[in-house]
């Protein structure tokens, strides 16, 4: 639904209204949890103007489809309990678990997919984390998200953001140093934040065009 408010609203980014609607109601019919993953998933006309442009989401959504298929099928504790955010075959891995064996689990299943070239494991292994948490972190994202979409000299489009215990995690790719500056003072300015960690890489890092890894698991 986020990348769906960001296309009609910003000025900076071009889709039908014909085709916002017939997602809208994509969205809106997605009863699976593959079909709310889905749903998220950025448009062909949103993630044409996005630096990993569309084969690159079509890649990111292909992979979190399979991620969150894997996380439901080892159990709901885990799907319920483990985000992720994927950007050009990046996996950042957050939200807290109560032991470390369901931290490496969600680690070992976030390799599986063909076109994951790097799995960043910031889950928190913690038990006390109650509802006023969940709500505070569900703020800071709608803080931070409307305050990026409307900064100026910051493409937000290619920034994925969450929040959890008051600790924002970035991923995507920032266009030069100084936009990513930018965001990050941004994060830091949103009330109840206690720190910001990035993954951000910027456009021309080399990293970028490095190839899939092998996996975890697998046998040379």
């Amino acid at each position: 639904m986020n990348s769906i408010i960001k296309t009609i609203i910003t000025k900076k980014y071009i889709i039908s209204f014909s085709s916002a609607v017939l997602l809208s109601l994509f969205v809106l019919s997605s009863c699976t949890p593959t079909g709310v993953v889905l749903s998220a998933g950025a448009t062909a006309g949103v993630a044409a103007y996005e630096e990993r442009g569309v084969k690159g989401a079509a890649k990111d959504l292909s992979i979190r489809v399979e991620i969150n298929n894997s996380w439901l099928n080892a159990g709901l504790e885990l799907y319920n309990l483990v985000s992720l955010q994927v950007y050009e075959g990046r996996v950042l891995l957050t939200g807290h678990v109560p032991n470390n064996d369901m931290a490496d689990r969600a680690v070992r299943l976030a390799w599986q997919p063909k076109y994951v070239r790097e799995v960043i494991n910031e889950i928190q292994v913690r038990r006390d984390i109650g509802i006023e948490t969940f709500a505070r972190d569900a703020l800071i994202n709608a803080r931070l998200d409307s305050a990026l979409l409307f900064a100026n000299n910051i493409q937000s489009i290619n920034y994925s953001t969450r929040s959890v215990a008051g600790t924002i995690y970035l991923l995507g790719i920032a266009k030069n140093q100084e936009e990513l500056n930018l965001v990050l003072q941004v994060a830091r300015n949103i009330p109840d934040v206690k720190n910001v960690i990035s993954h951000v890489l910027l456009n021309t890092d080399s990293r970028r065009l490095q190839q899939p890894s092998k996996k975890m698991g697998d046998k040379s």
